[in-house]
């Protein structure tokens, strides 16, 4: 089981020596077994997908490899790129496009920066607003949510979908191409009647567990927010009816609730 309490959670401590020899068995594994794995993917992608293929397994080297860049220039970057108080490259999971892009929505980039970021805009307008969050690759084995978490007097909203058994929290499916705070709003009025407010919006974490869903899926990644709103709470023609459960009750929801409910509890929100 996998449980992301918090999202971008920074590095654990590691070892010096821990981390040296990583690094030289990457290199060994990367020199003896890399050149390989190159050959056989290409192979491998146009046989079975044809020039398709083949390009999209380029496009994923490319990422993986600027992801790498990264992280190998954060310190550079962070000092010829970004003013103080900027977002900082070396996130290992992320772009450098992607990380210009979240200074260029800050305004935290400088002189050099902002010439960078201009000259990647004549290659493709707004490259690096387009590449926010692109390192997060979908997968058909994860099921990702949106999931709205509403407290009341230590106890959080759940509610039961018509032809659905359990309990859920309020929101659904995360699609592409809109932001979660705008899909969340629409669950919010569908299932339960009110206008909620997406400025307003703040992350409490992403929070990933086993499912026994139908394959391919075998994760459910549920990203939890709170968000203002106004109405009246009223079950929607789909939804049958709302639940008030605290943490003493975790042991009647699924066990991707239960992981939500016990880091509410060790955040001290329950």
């Amino acid at each position: 089981m996998i449980i992301k309490k918090q999202q971008r959670e920074p590095d654990r401590k590691a070892s010096p020596f821990i981390g040296l020899l990583l690094f030289l068995i990457s290199l060994v594994l990367l020199a003896v077994t890399g050149p390989l794995g190159f050959i056989y993917g290409l192979f491998h992608a146009f046989f079975s997908r044809g020039v398709r293929g083949l390009g999209e397994y380029l496009l994923k080297i490319a990422i993986s490899i600027d992801q790498l860049g990264n992280v190998l220039m954060q310190h550079l970057l962070n000092l010829l790129w970004i003013n103080k108080g900027g977002y900082f490259f070396g996130n290992r999971d992320e772009t450098i496009s992607s990380a210009l892009g979240r200074n260029r929505q800050l305004g935290t980039l400088n002189g050099f920066g902002l010439f960078i970021d201009a000259f990647l805009d004549l290659i493709d307008p707004n490259h690096s607003l387009n590449s926010i969050d692109y390192y997060i690759e979908p997968s058909r084995a994860i099921l990702e949510r949106l999931s709205w978490v509403h407290i009341q007097q230590g106890k959080v909203l759940f509610l039961s979908l018509k032809g659905q058994a359990g309990y859920v929290l309020p929101g659904g499916p995360r699609v592409p191409g809109r932001s979660d705070a705008d899909q969340l709003a629409g669950y919010l009025q569908a299932q339960l009647g009110i206008v909620a407010s997406p400025p307003g919006v703040a992350p409490l974490g992403t929070y990933e567990s086993r499912v026994g869903g139908p394959a391919p899926a075998a994760f459910l990644r549920q990203h939890c927010y709170t968000m203002p709103f106004t109405g009246t709470l009223s079950p929607g023609s789909h939804t049958g009816k709302l639940y008030w459960l605290g943490y003493e009750e975790r042991h009647q929801l699924s066990a991707a609730n239960r992981d939500i409910l016990e880091a509410l509890k060790e955040k001290g929100r329950l």
